[in-house]
Formats: C-alpha cells, structure tokens, sequence
C-alpha cells in the first residue's frame, strides 16, 4: 500500500515526533527500524506527507506501541501529557478524530489521548486483500454497514454484515476487505495499554 503523499495530520506527525524524541532516536534510526525512508517519515512528523495503514503499524511497532494508541494520543490536546493516567472522558463528536486516509479506506480513532479501550472506526473500501497485521493485544470487530471478509489465517475466513460481531486474541495474523461495491463501516476496538508499552 503506497504512503499518501500531500496533506497529513500534523498532530499525528507531531506525536511520532514527540514518541521518537522521548525514546532517543533520530529520525534516521527511527525509518531505519520502521523500514521507511528518512525524507517521508521527516515529511510524516511536518504533517505534509500521510502514511499508509501498514507503515503506521510499522511506526507505531517501532515506538513500543499499537497504532489504535498512537492515534488516541495523537487527538489529546497540544501539550497534554499522554503518557500519565488514562483519561476518565473522551469526546470525539462525528467528523472529528485523528483520521489516516489510506489505499484501503481511512481508519478515524473514537478516542483522544490515553484510554482504557482503543476504538477505531474503518471504512472499508478495498475488494483486495492487503498484507496481514499482527498485534499483541485482542481485537474485536463489529459491522456497522456493509459487508467485509476478515481472513484470520489458520483461524479461518469469515463474511461479516451489519451487526455481525468477530473477536479474537492477540498474536492471531488479521486482515479483511470489502465484500460488495458500497463501502462498509467496522468499529474496531483493542485493549488500551498494552503490556511493555511506554508513553
């Protein structure tokens, strides 16, 4: 899937920045760990570039965390410290959320700064499948409209429609895509806080 190039979320961009700095690294280690070029994830931190889904898995794998959590905390407020308490409440009105536009669709975050659960909403928009994602912490996916297949690799594939509810732990390889020709809505949830993560 190709990174988005143009206009990014420059909270998002300010975070990885802000995630890197924190753990000591430059920006060149950092693309190096994430296998990324050093120009798009400078582009990235500036907000003129956008990454793709699958390079933000890898960003967010090479900062000690899940890419549900680093786009809550990319939503927190300028200068609130995301690496405190979790936050007892969190508003995200519709249309608002950190939100990655990307080959397969756009992933918005339901959720600002850190908290307990992490809820993603995916439009779902690509017929194809696209490299698996493999994570720690359990997932679970709910339909809000249309329909999707999730292949969960030895686990099996499954058709999903509205209201259809799929579960299923961490360290199981996942992906899905479009079934039919209106793209579908999936609220994706994960546990907040996963093990050995740091800020």
């Amino acid at each position: 899937m190709a990174d988005g190039r143009g206009a990014g979320d420059d909270r998002l961009g300010r975070r990885i920045r802000d995630r890197r700095r924190h753990q000591g690294l430059t920006l060149v280690a950092l693309a190096e760990r994430a296998g990324l070029s050093q120009p798009f994830l400078s582009q990235l931190e500036r907000g003129l570039a956008q990454p793709s889904m699958a390079s933000l898995h890898r960003l967010a794998r090479s900062l000690g965390t899940t890419t549900p959590a680093l786009m809550a905390e990319a939503g927190a407020a300028p200068g609130a410290d995301t690496g405190t308490d979790e936050r007892r409440v969190s508003l995200v009105r519709a249309g608002s959320g950190t939100t990655v536009h990307h080959a397969g669709g756009s992933t918005r975050s339901l959720a600002e700064g850190r908290t307990g659960l992490l809820p993603l909403e995916f439009t779902v928009t690509n017929p194809e499948f696209e490299d698996p994602y493999l994570h720690e912490g359990a997932e679970l996916l709910y339909v809000l409209r249309g329909r999707i297949e999730v292949d969960l690799d030895a686990d099996g594939r499954h058709e999903l429609g509205v209201g259809d509810c799929l579960y299923y732990g961490g360290g199981v390889p996942h992906r899905f895509r479009l079934l039919g020709a209106d793209p579908a809505s999936v609220l994706v949830v994960q546990a907040g806080r996963p093990q050995g993560t740091e800020i």
